[in-house]
């Protein structure tokens, strides 16, 4: 009798000890983790359950690494994804687990602006210091070939807008969001476009596009500025914009557009070819392809820049030169061709 009696304590203690073990378990992965503040964690290629209880518990956010292992159990189809991840103050370590499960890591935003080039955006996305560059330094024929894209040159194929993605995200994933954006809104856009416009492909309406979003950074002025190109390329006359021919220049301009300049052989010349330059001279949005393909309603067939970032429009040429003359040849000290932007 004294050995049944010796038995049933044993088995009420052991019973006891696991009740307390379990208690204390759920306790540990059901409590608030040892952070204050949002605590960033990543989870890597090839982490588990161990693992990832071994760099919490190093980061001092679970006082215990086995931890883990016992959330785990409890979730069976459990599975982390790579990511970096937000944990939140009075997460408990299940709702951490599970967070990792769900893939639902930050996202950054990154924005690429109207006017800028390929190799511009590049540059945004390197100063970002957390995504991955492989195009740096690559041709454009490199770079086109890499995107996979439908035109053997990058420039314009990027839809100027503002994007999000994971640290460690490549510039290759970025751009190619960036150019799928850019031909869906171009193939919409260009079956409402107005009639009579001298374009034979979408692709020649992104040319003009650029155009226009280098011109001006005045929304209300694209329109006009679209119909004034319009009119030159219907009346066979030379587009004779700037930018155009900046861009072909490349590295040798140095701010100052010099008469040297405007005699290069460049095809971007537009101030010695006539037409449209071959591929567009830097990425746009919106707006500047609406304008592109429903352009305003002037007469004017030349504009030159007023110095508050407007243009003065004229529609004959003796208009045109006195207008350069009141604006050009005589600038105030606080002249600019384009708006300043907000500090």
């Amino acid at each position: 009798m004294a050995y049944v009696k010796w038995l049933y304590r044993v088995a009420f203690l052991a019973v006891t000890l696991l009740a307390v073990a379990a208690v204390y378990l759920y306790s540990g992965v059901t409590s608030p983790v040892n952070i204050d503040s949002e605590t960033k964690f990543e989870v890597v290629k090839g982490d588990s359950a161990h693992s990832l209880g071994q760099r919490l518990a190093q980061a001092d956010i679970i006082p215990e690494a086995y931890w883990t292992r016992i959330a785990a159990k409890l979730q069976p189809a459990w599975v982390p994804k790579v990511g970096e991840y937000a944990i939140q103050p009075g997460s408990s370590l299940m709702e951490v687990m599970a967070l990792f499960d769900s893939g639902e890591s930050i996202f950054y935003d990154i924005t690429l602006l109207e006017g800028k080039t390929t190799q511009d955006y590049l540059q945004t996305m390197r100063e970002k210091g957390n995504i991955k560059m492989t195009l740096l330094g690559l041709s454009n024929e490199e770079i086109a070939q890499k995107l996979n894209l439908s035109v053997p040159h990058p420039e314009g194929q990027f839809f100027a807008n503002t994007y999000r993605y994971h640290d460690g995200d490549t510039d290759v994933s970025i751009l190619k969001h960036a150019n799928g954006l850019l031909v869906n809104t171009l193939d919409v856009l260009w079956q409402s476009k107005a009639e009579g416009l001298p374009y034979k492909t979408p692709y020649e309406a992104l040319i003009m596009a650029s155009i226009i979003e280098k011109e001006t950074a005045v929304p209300a002025e694209r329109p006009l500025i679209a119909r004034v190109f319009i009119s030159r390329l219907q009346k066979r006359m030379r587009l004779q914009t700037d930018p155009t021919v900046i861009y072909g220049l490349g590295d040798e301009y140095d701010g100052n557009l010099t008469r040297k300049g405007l005699r290069s052989s460049s095809p971007y010349n537009t101030y010695r070819v006539f037409g449209l330059p071959p591929t567009p001279i830097a990425n746009v949005g919106r707006a500047a392809i609406e304008a592109a393909l429903n352009p305003g309603q002037t007469k004017a067939l030349y504009f030159v820049a007023k110095g508050d970032g407007s243009h003065a429009f004229s529609n004959t040429l003796k208009e045109h030169n006195r207008a350069v003359r009141q604006y050009q040849y005589k600038r105030r000290e606080d002249y600019r061709s384009t708006p300043q932007e907000a500090e």
